[in-house]
């Protein structure tokens, strides 16, 4: 228990300024660092960013309550599955890109941590129509 004992005070939210905040209050309302959130982004983790840099681009993110939930869900994500957010980008990139997938998944099957994936229907129905060709053939 003495742990959280040591632990420091929820921030107070009712202090907490209303609508899009600097990345310096959003790491602190999410609990991390500017620069954790600066990595984060570098590798895709943080939701695209509606506003575009306007002059010689010294126009700074805003984080919305939207993107500090989203934020949020990442981070939980991450604790749960003891994960470095590395390789939640990289899971994201297995999800988005089909040839990543296939890839991995392969992969996968080759070290026996996956069965090879089950032969669609339509693959079946094609192999019986082609078996039935080849013995009208002979």
């Amino acid at each position: 228990m003495a742990a959280l004992d040591d632990a420091p005070p929820a921030p107070d939210r009712t202090t907490w300024p209303a609508g899009p905040v600097p990345i310096s209050a959003a790491a602190e309302r999410v609990g991390t660092t500017a620069r954790m959130l600066r990595y984060r982004e570098g590798l895709g983790l943080l939701p695209r960013t509606q506003e575009q840099p306007t002059g010689r681009g010294h126009r700074h993110r805003r984080f919305t309550e939207e993107d500090l939930r989203t934020i949020g869900v990442g981070l939980e994500l991450e604790r749960e599955f003891d994960i470095p957010p590395a390789a939640l980008a990289f899971a994201l990139r297995v999800l988005a890109e089909p040839d990543v997938l296939a890839r991995v998944r392969a992969h996968g099957e080759r070290l026996g941590r996956l069965a090879a994936a089950p032969a669609r229907a339509l693959d079946f129905e094609k192999q019986k129509a082609m078996r039935l060709l080849d013995g009208r053939r002979s």
